[in-house]
């Protein structure tokens, strides 16, 4: 039987994890009064907090995601196999079973008084939303980024939601140091294709009104058209830039859409129950600017693609940034130059029985 979109979230199945000999289905997930699947917060007591990156088409080295999975549920998020090594499956429980790192801010702050620490560009975060809806009670991303402006490390801040603009006051204080940058995911400027491609991030007008805000209290702030999916979205590239310099933003960068691993038959299932016309066409895109497969994982194409289709957006997006004033490039040219260790005792930001 067919399977229904599940409102609210980005993919309505949970299909086996690639790492299990056994599939364990879990029966009455779902209150008979509310069928639609709740979100459970379970608790990450990691003993570090910093994610370090070589890869050389990434423009970090360090990152922090106070949170695994992530409830804004894009149905194409390439981080979703990352839930399969917690044992969880790539599909619904990516989007519902959040592990959340209380202990993030007191861990970055061990990591940033260390003396081995050199100070550098931290990104937020590089897997998940840091702002996805969690965040509103719990706060940790607010935590995390007054330890950072404690510090005045440069910090880097890539989001779907129109939560960043909660954090204007920390994220001005450091951009007064050239210590801080946002950059603004908008991935169309169709609040029906964005409501079911990415359900739970803030509508196209409330992102680049989150672009406005940022900018206006004098915060480096870009647009990220990520991902292009060829075949849905890529002729709105040229508007979303318009749109995205006209509110503010300075700079702008883009990341084709990749689909490792199962992602590609998640993606697969979403169009059919989403844009059953267009299914064909967007997959047969896809492998048009990836050598014929739906992923490319060496680095430079996997960012950008291949070929002449991925030439033309390219080309695309290079003439429309010099028509409308946008720097090509995806963060900021951030300073460290700012850098402190705060003397004297730290407090925990966490009371002793929240561990």
């Amino acid at each position: 039987m067919e399977r229904q979109p599940v409102r609210g979230r980005g993919i309505s199945e949970n299909p086996p994890n690639r790492f299990h000999p056994v599939d364990v289905v879990r029966d009455g997930w779902r209150d008979p009064q509310d069928p639609l699947p709740r979100t459970e917060l379970l608790r990450d007591d990691t003993k570090s907090i910093l994610s370090w990156n070589d890869s050389p088409d990434v423009g970090f080295n360090a990152s922090i995601n106070p949170y695994r999975g992530c409830e804004v549920g894009c149905a194409y998020c390439y981080s979703r196999p990352f839930h399969e090594y917690l044992g969880f499956s790539a599909g619904l429980d990516f989007e519902t079973r959040i592990l959340v790192k209380t202990k993030a801010p007191d861990l970055l702050r061990q990591a940033l008084s260390s003396r081995s620490w050199e100070p550098q560009v931290i990104a937020l975060s590089g897997a998940t939303d840091p702002y996805q809806p969690a965040e509103r009670r719990l706060r940790i991303t607010r935590a995390c980024l007054e330890v950072l402006a404690e510090f005045r490390n440069p910090v880097a801040v890539i989001t779907k939601r129109h939560l960043v603009t909660r954090d204007i006051d920390l994220l001005a204080d450091l951009a007064r140091h050239g210590a801080a940058a946002v950059m603004l995911s908008v991935t169309t400027l169709r609040n029906d294709v964005q409501r079911v491609m990415e359900p739970r991030g803030a509508t196209p007008e409330r992102r680049l009104d989150a672009i406005r805000r940022l900018s206006e209290a004098g915060i480096p702030v870009g647009v990220m058209v990520a991902p292009v999916v060829p075949g849905l979205t890529d002729h709105e590239m040229a508007a979303i830039l318009a749109a995205a310099a006209d509110a503010g933003a300075s700079r702008a960068g883009f990341i084709m859409l990749r689909l490792p691993h199962g992602v590609g038959e998640l993606f697969e299932a979403w169009l059919e129950q989403h844009f059953p016309a267009r299914r064909d066409k967007v997959l047969g895109r896809v492998r048009d600017v990836r050598g014929g497969r739906l992923y490319d994982s060496r680095y430079g194409p996997r960012q950008r693609g291949h070929g002449p289709f991925a030439e033309q957006i390219r080309r695309m997006f290079e003439i429309t940034c010099r028509r409308v004033g946008l720097v090509h490039g995806e963060g900021s040219a951030l300073s460290a130059a700012a850098f402190r260790r705060p003397g004297g005792a730290q407090r925990s930001l966490f009371n002793e029985g929240d561990g």
